[in-house]
């Protein structure tokens, strides 16, 4: 900033704060339950976040930390490690304490306002001032030496209270927008598995079955019998390379519904290709994910193959379904992500306490229900038109998403340019409050020193 506005200063941190510390450096042994160990990911836009995960530790080792590095009701806390620059503040006076990534600022009320100096970490002047500070590779960090070397916008003191109201109101209404948004990807979910249900069971196409004299006679069948199943081959992580034209496909490039070709992509020479053609992909192969968490249902992901401009090969404990005549293969993709198939599918789950597995007669003998062809073409027409429906509602959403969220950061970065609220002449500039501070912090140390001295000189005389 140029030009500062009217009555505002660049002020030391330090100068306006009461203490400026960070977490401990040691943390203490964690315990099942006890007191919470705050780190850097429980501070999430503007406040405290438990419901992100935490540690404890004992009592003993609480109070401990508190005689050094107290936690108080009204501290701003500040992330300077990993997720540099989330602040909030302390509303609680709840017991807790913090990790070294999360700084402790306890402001002077005689000089800042305690919200104003949160949002102002927040604010694009003040994140951009840290982010040139941190260092590391690994993981970045600000050290807390620097961090006491910033100096940062003052505005007079009225003024801050003013600007505090005002954010407050803003802001309230960006999280209102940001949370009426974060239903809709829900929503979208949900329009995509009603309109799947819908089509695997024969409802979607009820009124074309009416239409063209067609009953709904669907052929009871298991997948094993409709479609060639094929598991992926063991190849050996020291053959892979970081290009080719012979790609590994992995679990990680199984998503719903599509191929992440991108997604830590490893390739493998010519020679094992030709030596692995049995594992080779086409056009059409349908590829399913046979891995992932236990109990959480994170895998079973299908997708189709498209051309490619190169060859693609199928892993281990990735499983790939050819469809025969009687089936089609986008039908088949759609009804892989039916509740019949996924709880039959989840039903034959092993594997230990994190890792759940499943075999191949979790695919092969999976029932499947399968209408006339003429009628699998249908309902093909009709999800690819209604998914096509809902992507331009997930585009116009993300568009949105995109837009509220810089809200933020514009309403702070005006805030803090001395445009969201009026300047008024009548406010005591924050130089002359600051000065006129300092000065009665000299004075009461004068006085104090003065008492001290007249109590030692009556101890000689004593």
């Amino acid at each position: 900033m140029s030009e500062l506005p009217q009555g505002w200063i660049l002020a030391p941190l330090t100068s306006l704060l009461q203490s400026l510390r960070d977490g401990t450096h040691t943390p203490p042994e964690r315990t099942p339950q006890g007191v919470p160990l705050l780190s850097a990911r429980n501070i999430q836009n503007g406040h405290i976040d438990w419901r992100e995960a935490y540690s404890y530790i004992t009592e003993e080792n609480y109070l401990a930390i508190q005689r050094t590095n107290p936690v108080s009701e009204g501290d701003v806390l500040l992330t300077i490690v990993g997720s540099i620059g989330r602040s909030c503040v302390n509303r609680t006076s709840d017991r807790f304490t913090v990790q070294r990534s999360v700084a402790i600022a306890r402001p002077d009320p005689s000089l800042t306002n305690t919200e104003y100096l949160s949002l102002l970490f927040r604010a694009p002047q003040f994140q951009g001032t840290l982010e040139s500070l941190a260092s590391g590779t690994a993981q970045r960090g600000v050290y807390l030496g620097a961090l006491k070397e910033i100096s940062i916008l003052l505005a007079p003191l009225n003024e801050q209270r003013r600007i505090v109201a005002k954010l407050e109101k803003l802001l309230s209404r960006v999280d209102a927008a940001q949370a009426r948004l974060a239903t809709i990807p829900h929503i979208l979910k949900r329009f995509r598995q009603s309109v799947l249900a819908a089509a695997c069971s024969g409802k979607l196409t009820a009124d074309w079955r009416e239409k063209n004299g067609i009953g709904q006679e669907y052929e009871p069948a298991i997948i094993g019998d409709v479609a060639d199943y094929v598991g992926g081959f063991a190849y050996r992580s020291p053959t892979f390379t970081k290009s080719g034209a012979n790609q590994v496909i992995r679990i990680g490039n199984v998503r719903p519904f599509s191929l992440k070709l991108d997604a830590s992509p490893v390739f493998i020479p010519d020679e094992i290709g030709k030596a692995t053609e049995r594992f080779q992909l086409v056009p059409d192969d349908i590829v399913i994910s046979m891995t992932g968490t236990k109990y959480k249902k994170d895998y079973g992901n299908a997708a189709i193959v498209t051309r490619t401009d190169h060859k693609l090969f199928l892993n281990q404990r990735v499983s790939r379904l050819r469809c025969k005549k009687k089936v089609l293969p986008l039908f088949m993709l759609y009804w892989f992500q039916t509740d019949i198939f996924r709880d039959f599918f989840f039903e034959g789950e092993t594997g230990n306490v994190n890792q759940g597995n499943i075999g191949a007669d979790g695919i092969r003998k999976a029932p499947i229900e399968l209408p006339s062809l003429s009628e699998q073409q249908e309902i093909v027409h009709r999800v690819e038109a209604l998914f096509k429906t809902g992507d331009v509602l997930e585009a116009r959403y993300r568009k949105a998403k995109a837009h509220v969220d810089k809200l933020t950061q514009s309403i702070l970065a005006k805030a803090f340019r001395g445009e969201l609220v009026p300047q008024d002449p009548t406010d005591e500039p924050a130089s002359i409050l600051l000065e006129r501070i300092r000065k009665d912090r000299g004075l009461g140390n004068e006085k104090s020193e003065s008492v001290n001295r007249r109590r030692h000189q009556t101890k000689r005389r004593l």
